[in-house]
């Protein structure tokens, strides 16, 4: 085998391979893969191999660093299977094992293009934590992509906007407990395309250990979400129906996601993740009516006469004093767009992580009075101070 050993090392060293599949397993029966598939993938700016092991309707995906990737496909080509097909843009190399261990590597002109072989190149979507032509079974599953890994045309959008959000996880992943479980609420999830986006990201590609929760009020929807997670294997995911202000069932929480959870149930979610001190908060607020209906002020009037534009200043003043009560708590907060505004307004998201030391005294003073002349500026009452205890409990929270 110290022919197929060599072949397949130069090939991922020189990073010519573009695809392999391996078939005809030695050995059948129940966790035994079928077949597997590698492919390069560009993981934070690294290149790495994509190794998919196809076992019944599952599909289990390790990212192997370079330097492992060619010992890692020679014994599982040499101990597992028969057949593999190496494709790279010199050549295919179809390989056949006999029964007996007999080797045969066939040489055959190239099927897929060379610059396939380039993860790390200009086309930012190579850079995407799930790449387009590798299968992931949650995409599979929600009509995102099709079962060989493509994705659809028409959910497109969508596949960017979850890529972009694992790229703000990747982001905050420092600021999370190392070393233990972490528990993870997703408040208002809805159909839950973001919550399986996390859970495959941190635990099938990552191998975190952690819970996650996801909340919401339909109860069809909660029904749903809990089939595709049990179809999918997601043992360490559930989802739950209730309201965001009455949930209690955890002491502990170490992020909380909210995503477009309308009006004041966003305010509501960052009350309950101040309160367990959680270290990392994303939140895509939505339908900010709340000070629509309070705002106002003779000096803005020119503004505020027309709906539409009162509409979407309530709307960041409302985000800017969230952001501003989080900052008094304890948190660094970063206003940040979530996907383009050509495919959905409601496209700002509020980062907040949990400090690594408080503020001086004089610091959070002028935080404070700096969000207090603004909220009197426009007669702003806002739930989410109240729900916290008001400024003099921030402040101290700030201190702990």
């Amino acid at each position: 085998m110290q022919e197929l050993s060599e072949l397949i090392e130069r090939l991922v060293q020189e990073q010519a391979l573009i695809q392999a599949t391996l078939s005809q397993p030695r050995r059948s029966g129940e966790g035994e893969p079928a077949k597997i598939t590698v492919k390069p993938v560009a993981l934070r700016g690294e290149l790495f191999y994509q190794f998919s092991a196809y076992t019944g309707a599952k599909v289990q995906h390790e990212n192997v660093p370079r330097a492992e990737a060619g010992k890692k496909l020679s014994e599982w080509l040499g101990s597992s299977f028969r057949q593999g097909l190496l494709q790279a843009g010199e050549a295919d190399y179809q390989v056949l094992i006999s029964k007996k261990g007999k080797l045969g590597i066939l040489r055959k002109p190239p099927t897929k293009q060379a610059a396939q072989a380039q993860p790390a190149g200009h086309n930012r979507q190579k850079n995407y934590e799930l790449q387009d032509g590798v299968p992931v079974p949650f995409l599979i599953e929600l009509g995102i992509m099709n079962a060989e890994g493509k994705v659809l045309a028409k959910r497109y959008d969508k596949f960017r906007q979850i890529n972009r959000f694992l790229e703000m996880i990747a982001d905050v992943l420092p600021h999370l407990p190392q070393g233990r479980k972490l528990h993870i609420v997703d408040f208002g999830c809805g159909k839950s395309y973001l919550t399986f986006a996390l859970y495959h990201y941190l635990h099938v590609m990552r191998g975190i250990d952690l819970q996650i929760i996801g909340l919401d009020l339909k109860e069809d929807v909660i029904e749903f979400c809990n089939g595709l997670a049990e179809r999918l294997g997601y043992e360490r995911l559930r989802f739950l129906v209730g309201d965001i202000a009455q949930y209690d069932e955890l002491e502990q929480v170490d992020m909380v996601v909210t995503l477009h959870a309308c009006d004041t149930a966003t305010d509501a979610a960052l009350d309950k993740a101040v309160r367990w001190n959680a270290s990392v908060i994303l939140s895509v607020p939505c339908c900010q009516h709340e000070l629509f209906r309070q705002i106002h002020s003779d000096v803005l009037s020119p503004l505020l006469q027309h709906g539409i534009l009162k509409e979407r200043f309530s709307a960041l003043a409302t985000d800017a004093l969230r952001a501003r009560l989080l900052e008094l708590a304890g948190y660094k907060t970063q206003l940040m767009e979530f996907i383009d505004m050509e495919h959905t307004p409601k496209n700002l998201l509020i980062r907040a992580v949990k400090a690594g030391k408080a503020s001086s005294a004089a610091e959070r003073d002028k935080l404070e009075a700096e969000y207090v002349r603004f909220r009197d500026f426009i007669q702003a009452d806002p739930y989410l101070e109240h729900a916290l205890g008001g400024l003099p409990e921030l402040k101290g929270q700030h201190l702990q």
